[in-house]
C-alpha cells in the first residue's frame, strides 16, 4: 500500500489542468542571486567551468550544484508552481531530497521573510524531473517571494509558474548592499539541511538581510590556491572561511590554512574575515593550526579577523541531537551554528 494512499498530505499536486503563466527566472523582472557565474552552457552554475577544472576533480562536479542559489520577486499570484529538470535523481542515503533536490519557498521582506511551503517530486518514475504545484488558493495581494535552489543537485531548467492574470515585479534590495562569501565543506554546502532555506548560510542571510554566496565543496574543500584566487573575484563585504573539514590531514591543514588566508588578505586588506574550525570531532591540534592563522593576523595589526571555535557551535547541551551522522549538521545543528556565527557576521559587516 502506498503512503500516499493512507494520508493525502503525502500527494504532490502537480500543474495538470492549471492555466499558468511560466517565466524564466533568468529574464527580469526575476533576480537570481547567489550564483555569480549563475548560468552556463543551459546550466545553473556555481563557478565557470574554465576556472573549476584548475581546482579538483570534486569541485568541478559540484560547482553545478545550486547550493546558496534563489530567485527573488513580487506577485500577487494566488498560485505558485515549479517545473524544472533537475542534473540526476540520485538519492542521498541521509539526507532528504526535499534538501538535496527540492526547492523551498519563503514569502517578506528583509528580516521578515517566513517558510511558506517546499517544492519537490518524490515519485519513482523521473527524480529529475519536477512539476508540483506547492502554493494555491493564495489571497490576490501583492507579496515577495524567494524560492531557495536545491543543495545537492544542479538546474537545467527552471520555470516558475503563476496566474495569468498575475502582476510580476522585481524584488525589493536587501536593507544591505553587503554580501557574505561562505567557503568550506559538505556542511557549509548544507549537508544535510531537510530543505534549503535551513542551511546555515541561507539561516544567517535572512536574519541580516544580506546576499550571500555559499562555496561549500563536499569533500573537495581542500584550501587551494586557486580557489582563493577565485574568492577574492567576488564583491564580498565578509568571507567566513570553514573549510577545515576537508582538508585531509593534519599536515595538510597546517600547509595550506595560513596561506589562504594570507592571500585574501594580501588582495583585500580591510575585508572581515571570519575563520572557523569545525563542529563536530573538534580536535584540539587541528583547532590549534586556525588559532595559530588568527593569533599571527592579530600580532601583525589584523583588525579585521575574527575565530570561532567549533566546540561552541553546536553547544554542549544538545551536541547529540544536532546531526544525522555524527558529522552532517541536522536542521537543529544548523540553527546552532547560524546563532554561533550570526552575531559574529552581523559584528564584522557593522550592522
Amino acid at each position: 500500500m502506498d503512503i500516499r494512499s493512507v494520508d493525502k498530505n503525502f500527494v504532490i499536486k502537480t500543474t495538470d489542468g492549471k492555466s499558468l503563466k511560466f517565466y524564466d527566472p533568468i529574464n527580469e523582472p526575476m533576480v537570481v542571486e547567489g550564483l555569480k557565474w549563475f548560468y552556463e552552457d543551459g546550466k545553473y552554475v556555481r563557478l565557470k567551468k574554465e576556472d573549476v577544472d584548475k581546482v579538483n576533480e570534486g569541485v568541478s562536479m559540484l560547482s553545478e550544484h545550486t547550493s546558496g542559489g534563489k530567485v527573488r520577486f513580487v506577485t500577487d499570484s494566488t498560485t505558485i508552481a515549479i517545473k524544472a529538470k533537475l542534473l540526476n535523481g540520485e538519492v542521498m542515503p541521509h539526507m532528504p531530497q526535499t534538501g538535496s533536490g527540492g526547492f523551498d519557498i519563503y514569502f517578506g521582506t528583509g528580516k521578515d521573510k517566513k517558510f511558506v511551503a517546499s517544492a519537490f517530486r518524490w515519485e519513482q518514475e523521473d527524480k529529475s524531473k519536477i512539476d508540483t504545484l506547492p502554493l494555491e488558493n493564495l489571497p490576490k495581494e501583492e507579496r515577495e517571494v524567494t524560492i531557495n535552489f536545491p543543495l545537492y543537485n544542479g538546474i537545467k531548467e527552471l520555470y516558475i509558474g503563476l496566474d495569468e492574470d498575475a502582476v510580476l515585479k522585481a524584488p525589493k534590495p536587501y536593507d544591505s548592499d553587503k554580501a557574505v562569501m561562505f567557503y568550506g565543506s559538505s556542511i557549509t554546502q548544507g549537508g544535510c539541511a531537510s530543505r534549503p532555506g535551513n542551511m546555515y548560510s541561507s539561516i544567517i542571510g535572512r536574519w541580516l538581510d544580506v546576499n550571500t554566496y555559499n562555496l561549500g565543496f563536499s569533500g573537495s574543500a581542500r584550501g587551494e590556491l586557486y580557489m582563493a584566487e577565485l574568492i577574492c573575484g567576488y564583491d564580498m563585504s565578509c568571507f567566513v572561511m570553514d573549510y577545515d573539514h576537508n582538508a585531509p590531514t593534519l599536515e595538510h591543514l597546517k600547509e595550506t590554512h595560513e596561506p589562504f588566508f594570507k592571500y585574501v588578505r594580501e588582495r583585500h586588506p580591510e575585508l572581515p574575515i571570519i575563520l572557523v574550525s569545525r563542529p563536530d570531532k573538534c580536535d584540539d591540534e587541528r583547532i590549534n593550526v586556525i588559532l595559530n592563522t588568527y593569533n599571527n593576523a592579530v600580532k601583525a595589526g589584523d583588525k579585521n579577523v575574527y575565530f570561532i571555535n567549533g566546540k561552541d557551535l553546536f553547544t554542549d547541551k544538545d551536541r547529540d541531537a544536532c546531526t544525522v551522522d555524527g558529522t552532517h549538521p541536522n536542521d537543529l545543528g544548523f540553527y546552532r551554528m547560524a546563532e554561533a556565527i550570526a552575531p559574529v557576521v552581523k559584528k564584522a559587516l557593522g550592522l
